[in-house]
């Protein structure tokens, strides 16, 4: 399996099959209603490696995603495009799209023993756009 993740607006943050390692999609509506709810929300949890970079080649995106979760609510940047691909043998199998996305949580882990660190990116689509959310799937791999 494998991930592709691009986000757009401010500065492109692109990562793929070497950085990210899963990826959790979320439908969130309240545990106590009885009724289908109108409070829907939408999130995506990524966690992945923090690669560095080596022998000329480029670091990855990840300082930009921890820059991207530093800036206020009221900049219009705080709001990016975010498209997740999910691709098993080259097929796309889901495709997740939220066109106002902002960084809910953004961590960072280190340690000595481990090579590389890991980042874990969790971000929501705004509630009063939920119905721009797009899911599609099945379909064949571009590029």
């Amino acid at each position: 399996m494998a991930f592709n993740l691009k986000i757009e607006g401010g500065e492109a943050i692109e990562l793929g099959q070497d950085n990210i390692i899963t990826a959790v999609y979320k439908t969130d509506t309240p545990d106590d209603s009885n009724a289908r709810s109108t409070d829907v929300g939408s999130e995506l949890k990524i966690v992945g490696r923090i690669i560095t970079a080596t022998d000329g080649d480029q670091a990855d995106d990840t300082l930009k995603l921890a820059l991207w979760s530093l800036v206020p609510a009221v900049k219009a940047e705080s709001y990016r495009k975010v498209t997740l691909e999910v691709l098993i043998a080259g097929q796309v199998v889901r495709k997740v799209y939220f066109p106002n996305a902002f960084v809910v949580d953004y961590t960072e882990d280190f340690g000595a023993d481990e090579g590389v660190g890991t980042f874990t990116l969790l971000v929501r689509q705004k509630k009063d756009k939920i119905e721009y959310v797009n899911i599609e799937g099945g379909y064949a791999a571009e590029g």
